[in-house]
């Protein structure tokens, strides 16, 4: 018989809810990636100072980030970061076609593209774009891994997808 899932807070965002286990058990394990794993501390850490990075790049509440990357430890890091710093992600599937990436780009106004080292080469195009490659990481690892402290609400956006006929925003 199923369990019946525990209702969550909704009050706090998912980040804040992240941050919170990181410090009930920072050291268990978070996240595994083939013969890989990072813990609840590290990914919270590495997360914070994604989040500083960004808002030092002038992201504030509810900017748009694009996020583009190949499953990874990278992949959720970024996603927590973003949401730390306020922003709300854009997920770009990195096998959509040149003209797909250019169209999101444009219409969204990201001014940040969180990456990999190997998929930077697909958007030589789109110089108004800031290419972050996040397995790139001693761009970041001098911010600080202390939580950047935004006022994000549950009610602020979350994240947008594009899909094949449009796009959807999602707020928490």
């Amino acid at each position: 018989m199923n369990k019946p899932l525990p209702i969550l807070p909704k009050e706090l965002c998912i980040h804040e809810l992240f941050t919170a286990q990181a410090q009930r058990t920072p050291d268990a394990v978070a996240l595994v990636f083939g013969e890989e794993e990072m813990t609840y501390r590290q990914v919270d850490q590495r997360a914070n100072q994604l989040a500083h990075y960004l808002v030092g790049q002038g992201v504030t509440i509810e900017s748009l980030v694009a996020i583009s990357l190949h499953r990874s430890f990278e992949m959720f890091i970024g996603i927590l970061g973003i949401q730390k710093a306020g922003a709300a992600y854009v997920p770009i599937d990195p096998a959509m076609p040149a003209e797909r990436f250019a169209f999101i780009f444009s219409d969204t106004k990201a001014q940040i593209c969180l990456t990999q080292k190997s998929l930077k080469n697909k958007f030589t195009t789109h110089s108004e774009v800031n290419f972050v490659g996040l397995d790139e990481w001693e761009t970041i690892a001098d911010f600080p891994k202390t939580a950047p402290g935004i006022a994000v609400t549950p009610e602020n956006l979350i994240y947008t997808i594009y899909t094949r006929h449009g796009n959807i925003n999602i707020i928490t």
